[in-house]
C-alpha cells in the first residue's frame, strides 16, 4: 500500500470514529505503519498533529451542532469527548473565537474540513541516501521518557535531556565507553520508538560500547537488535539542517521510495562531533526500514494465519 492511499484510509477511520475514544495505534495499522511514525509523519505532512486535527474536527461538528439551537450545551460536550461544560466552553472559545452559548444565539463560527489526500508533483530534487546493516549493536547510554517529537513540547524534552547530561558530567562519562574502531561512529541520540507508550517513548544518549566493566549505576547497556538502516546525511547548521533533512525524509523519501518503508525498530542521531556552532556541521540519520513486498507476498503476509 502507498503512503497517500494509508493516510487517506486512516483519515477515513478518524472521521468514522470521532464520536468514540480514538485508538492511534488502529489509526496507524490503517496506514499499515507504527503509531509513532504515523504520528510524526502526519505532523510533517500537515503541519499539524493526528490529536489537533480530531480536536478541531470534533469542534468544528460541534459548533454545527449547537447552531441548530435544539441540544443543550452538556449534550454537546458529552458527545464530543468532553467531561464538564466548563471544559468543553475553553476549547470551544479558543478554536471558534466565541463561546457555546453565543454559538447557540447566533454567533460566527469556525469550520474545519475533513482532509482529502490528493496526489501533487513534488520531489525533483536530490537527496542522498546509503544502506547500512551494522548487525545488533550494544550501546551504553542514559535513558529518559520523553514525548513523542510531533510538537514543540517533545522537542523541548529532548533538548532539555541533551543540556542535562551535558552539564551534569553523564556525556563524559558516556563518551568514556567509546571502542576503538565503533560501527556507529559518533555520540548517539536512539529513538526507542518500538517502546512507544501512549504518548511517550524512551529517548537515550550513549556510545557504542567498548565492553569495558560498566561502574556508573545511572547508565545501562542496551543491545540493539540487527536492523536495515538507510542513512541521510545532514550537512549545514544545527538544528536547522537536522529539521530541514528529516522532513525530507517524511515528506519525500518515504512517500516516493519504491522499495523502502518505515520499519519497527530504532532510530539514530549520529554525531561525529561535538561542534555543532559550526556552520558546516555534520551528521547522520538512521532509520530502520523494511523492503517494500509486492504483489503476491505482500497479500499471502496480510491475510496469513499468523
Amino acid at each position: 500500500m502507498d503512503w497517500i492511499t494509508g493516510i487517506q484510509k486512516a483519515i477515513d477511520y478518524t472521521e468514522a470514529h470521532l464520536l468514540e475514544e480514538i485508538d492511534y495505534e488502529a489509526v496507524a495499522q490503517q496506514a499499515y505503519s507504527s503509531s509513532f511514525h504515523f504520528q510524526r509523519r502526519f505532523r510533517f505532512l500537515c503541519g499539524f498533529t493526528l490529536g489537533d486535527y480530531i480536536r478541531m474536527r470534533r469542534l468544528s461538528l460541534a459548533a454545527e451542532d449547537l447552531t441548530r439551537g435544539r441540544e443543550k450545551i452538556i449534550d454537546v460536550a458529552l458527545r464530543y469527548g468532553y467531561d464538564t461544560p466548563e471544559s468543553f466552553s475553553r476549547a470551544f472559545a479558543r478554536f471558534h473565537g466565541v463561546t457555546p452559548t453565543e454559538a447557540k444565539r447566533g454567533g460566527q463560527v469556525r469550520t474545519f474540513t475533513p482532509l482529502s489526500v490528493k496526489l501533487i508533483l513534488t520531489g525533483g530534487s536530490k537527496m542522498e541516501y546509503r544502506i547500512e546493516k551494522p548487525g545488533p549493536v550494544q550501546v551504553v547510554c542514559k535513558r529518559r521518557q520523553v514525548t513523542k517529537p510531533e510538537n514543540a513540547r517533545g522537542i523541548e524534552d529532548i533538548t532539555e535531556f541533551w543540556n542535562e547530561c551535558g552539564k551534569d558530567g553523564s556525556m563524559g562519562r558516556i563518551v568514556g565507553y567509546f571502542p576503538k574502531e565503533p560501527k556507529l561512529k559518533g555520540l548517539l541520540g536512539i529513538c526507542f520508538s518500538a517502546e512507544l507508550d501512549g504518548n511517550q517513548f524512551p529517548y537515550g544518549i550513549g556510545v557504542e560500547y567498548d565492553g569495558r566493566p560498566m561502574e556508573d549505576e545511572d547508565l545501562e547497556i542496551v543491545t540493539i537488535p540487527a536492523y536495515t538502516y538507510a542513512v541521510f546525511p545532514c550537512r549545514g547548521r544545527m538544528p536547522k539542517s537536522f529539521q530541514d533533512t528529516y522532513h525530507k525524509i517524511v515528506t519525500e523519501f518515504f512517500p516516493q521510495s519504491a522499495r523502502y518503508q518505515y520499519g519497527s525498530g530504532a532510530e539514530l542521531e549520529v554525531y561525529p562531533s561535538q561542534n555543532i556552532d559550526d556552520p558546516n556541521y555534520y551528521c547522520e540519520i538512521w532509520i530502520a526500514v523494511n523492503e517494500k513486498k509486492e504483489g503476491g507476498d505482500a497479500i499471502r503476509e496480510r491475510f496469513s494465519p499468523d
